[in-house]
């Protein structure tokens, strides 16, 4: 009898916010790492980013989908698409290469995105390290 009345109920949690998937929050990006592919001294250097993402992934309806290189200022520098759901695999790194950043640039921030609160929770600045 409590489980039918849990299973009828739970079209109404959704209408109301209270369903499992909106519990899911937003991507906190939990570490990051750089390394320096190739230099340039004028012009811009190839890097690789390896990123740590948490989020309480809920299916194909909520789930952590991509993850960005910025500058400071917020121009984007890179993106690493993901393709699935982790709702198993929390948290999880993923690795992006090939990223062209000016030589000026000593400092990048990386931040999180999902398919139902789009940007938001933890960012983080990392320094570019010169090798």
């Amino acid at each position: 009898m409590i489980l039918r009345r849990i299973l009828l109920a739970a079209p109404l949690l959704g209408l109301l916010g209270l369903a499992p998937v909106s519990l899911a929050g937003e991507v906190d990006v939990v570490a990051a790492k750089a390394r320096l592919v190739s230099s340039s001294s004028v012009g811009a250097s190839v890097w690789r980013f390896d990123v740590t993402l948490r989020h309480a992934d809920a299916g194909w309806q909520h789930y952590a989908d991509n993850w960005e290189i910025l500058k400071l200022d917020g121009t984007l520098l890179g993106r690493r698409v993901l393709l699935h759901p982790h709702d198993n695999e929390q948290p999880f790194t993923r690795s992006l290469g090939g990223v062209k950043i000016p030589a000026a640039i000593k400092k990048v921030r990386v931040r999180g995105h999902d398919k139902r609160h789009s940007y938001g929770g933890k960012q983080l600045v990392i320094p570019l390290p010169i090798d």
